[in-house]
């Protein structure tokens, strides 16, 4: 009996397994509940404080969800009143239905052991059974094996524990880091100029170390320092009149400034702290982005800012949150329910500019507020709007995505504001397929010139742990934002560079180029991904006079 009970117990529901124990021993002994669910935690919970771990539980009402109805609780009544053998979860729950372990259901019998002995020890009266001492004496026999692994495993798990004690680098604070190396290059193509795109291959890096700092356990204070060198492809240097479509979601520069060379500085600086139960507020210093508090409806291929997920800027996520600046503000996020989350944010480029027309609100600047739709654990819905305003004209409209002529704010001198509409979803087929799609919509004005309309689409198709765990195949294919109509006076004001030569007269954009983006990510432990991928533009720059381009990208990511 012992051995068929002792092979069914790893796979068998604890309740189940502690049900057949009670049964045993006619329903007066049984294992106590764990506050842990692995063996690590498990041992973890006899090593800590008696802060950190529940109470005994003198009282079956004292367990939350356990109720009178339930099958076993009488039995459970009476082995609290007899024995008080049972403790619940700090959150006074008993969890009768998670699986039970052997390591678990080892210590569990020596804790019942323990406490009959201390019953013995201190009444007089028979309260304990002979034949229930025999039948818990027999169980400790057949569990002495996983007993003498856990008090061999407390004994060399207190000396690291105080070495670790004595040489933390922080009570507060934990460091985790990420680097990449990237191999990428164009094959062939031609870029908004007409000219050959260089076949040059080049290796970057990005290397970031976030030093996580909470006070209360439920906020975070984010330090991030920063080193890079990638930058190469979406530079007037790289592809002569800057192609924003090459720009990789990696990068780290998308202006015309040189690289940085590896010089290191504080990338994102943001706290985070809840406002009550169902609202989070983050307050960004430097480099704040809408994915800090925004969904972005994309899942699995809107990684880290590029460090997992697509390759791209355009594939990572709809292009109208691109309008909303890297820079300093606030980000609000309240659930009205599971299935209903707003998010508002406002964030600004130009925040300690104190010069005319600059600041925080007289700058650039963009705002955001999106409604996140969960009608089921499967479908995701998000609605978006932008508002943002860009008078820097050096900077990209959309920064990295889209033709030229869809980043106005590059192109001419003038500032630009923007109303820009977004529909995103993401439908999960079944675990290990992901549909997702959105589509974006934005209204340009040229401050004293005119109006344009600017759109763009997208599907990706998403396949997480193909081949084995942690991998991830993705298939991203869409438009980026192109120019669909505009007053003519915006061409006008073109610069009159070749760029804009090919169509000079019209603000819109030519043709249509798709983009079609298709990378798999091979997970080689849980902390080095490689990942190989192509970008094919159809017609860049929204021309079909230009040579397709071809762009190929080996990206490794290693987390620390």
């Amino acid at each position: 009996m012992w051995e068929i009970l002792c092979q069914c117990l790893p796979i068998s529901p604890r309740i189940w397994g502690l049900f057949l124990v009670f049964t045993a021993i006619s329903q007066t002994i049984t294992v106590p509940v764990l506050a842990e669910d692995s063996e690590t935690q498990l041992i973890n919970s006899h090593t800590s404080t008696q802060d950190d771990v529940a109470e005994q539980v003198i009282s079956v009402s004292q367990l939350s969800d356990v109720q009178p109805t339930d099958w076993a609780f009488q039995a459970l009544q009476s082995l609290v009143e007899r024995y008080g053998c049972i403790a619940g979860y700090p959150n006074a729950t008993y969890g009768g239905n998670r699986t039970l372990t052997r390591y678990e259901f080892a210590a569990g019998v020596n804790t019942c052991w323990e406490k009959i002995n201390q019953l013995l020890t201190t009444t007089t009266t028979d309260l304990v059974k002979k034949e229930d001492l025999a039948t818990l004496q027999k169980l400790q026999e057949n569990f002495a094996a996983e007993l003498a692994t856990l008090r061999g495993r407390l004994d060399a798990l207190e000396p690291r524990v105080d070495t670790v004690q004595k040489q933390q680098f922080s009570t507060t604070t934990k460091l985790n880091g990420e680097a990449i190396f990237a191999v990428s290059g164009f094959a062939t193509g031609q870029d908004s100029t007409g000219s050959d795109i260089p076949n040059v291959t080049t290796f970057g890096d990005r290397v970031r170390l976030n030093l996580d700092t909470s006070f209360t356990g439920k906020d975070l204070l984010r330090t991030r320092l920063q080193a890079l060198n990638l930058n190469y492809f979406s530079s007037r240097a790289g592809t002569r009149s800057r192609l924003p479509e090459g720009t990789l979601a990696f990068n780290g520069e998308i202006g015309d400034d040189p690289a940085e060379n590896n010089e290191v500085g504080i990338d994102t600086l943001f706290y985070r702290f809840p406002l009550d139960q169902k609202t989070a507020v983050t307050l960004f210093a430097n480099e704040g982005e809408v994915d800090d508090f925004v969904d972005t409806v994309n899942p699995f291929l809107d990684g880290d800012d590029g460090a997992s997920g697509a390759l791209s800027r355009f594939g990572s996520r709809n292009s109208v949150y691109y309008f909303v600046p890297q820079g300093a503000g606030i980000g609000v996020k309240h659930q009205f329910s599971d299935k209903l989350e707003l998010s508002l944010g406002y964030l600004s480029n130009t925040p300690a500019d104190p010069s005319s027309k600059n600041g925080i609100f007289n700058g650039s600047y963009g705002a955001i507020a999106q409604l996140t739709f969960k009608p089921s654990d499967r479908l995701n819905i998000g609605f978006t709007y932008v508002n943002a305003y860009d008078n820097l004209n050096d900077d990209l409209a959309i920064p990295g995505t889209g033709s030229k002529k869809a980043n106005l704010g590059l192109v001419t001198d003038s500032p630009v504001s923007t109303n820009a509409y977004g529909l995103e979803a993401s439908f999960q087929v079944n675990s290990r397929f992901y549909v997702n799609a959105w589509a974006g919509y934005a209204t340009t004005r040229v401050l004293g010139v005119g109006d344009a309309d600017i759109w763009n689409y997208a599907l990706g198709l998403a396949f997480p742990d193909l081949g084995k765990r942690g991998n991830l195949a993705g298939i991203i294919v869409g438009m980026e934002p192109k120019v669909t109509s505009a007053d003519v006076a915006i061409a006008n004001v073109l610069s009159p560079r070749r760029v804009e030569a090919q169509n000079r007269n019209s603000a819109a954009d030519r043709d249509t180029s798709l983009h079609i983006e298709a990378f798999y990510s091979y997970a080689i432990s849980d902390n080095i991904t490689i990942t190989p991928g192509l970008i094919w533009l159809t017609a860049p720059n929204h021309d079909e006079r230009n040579t397709d381009a071809v762009l190929g990208v080996i990206r490794s990511t290693f987390t620390f």
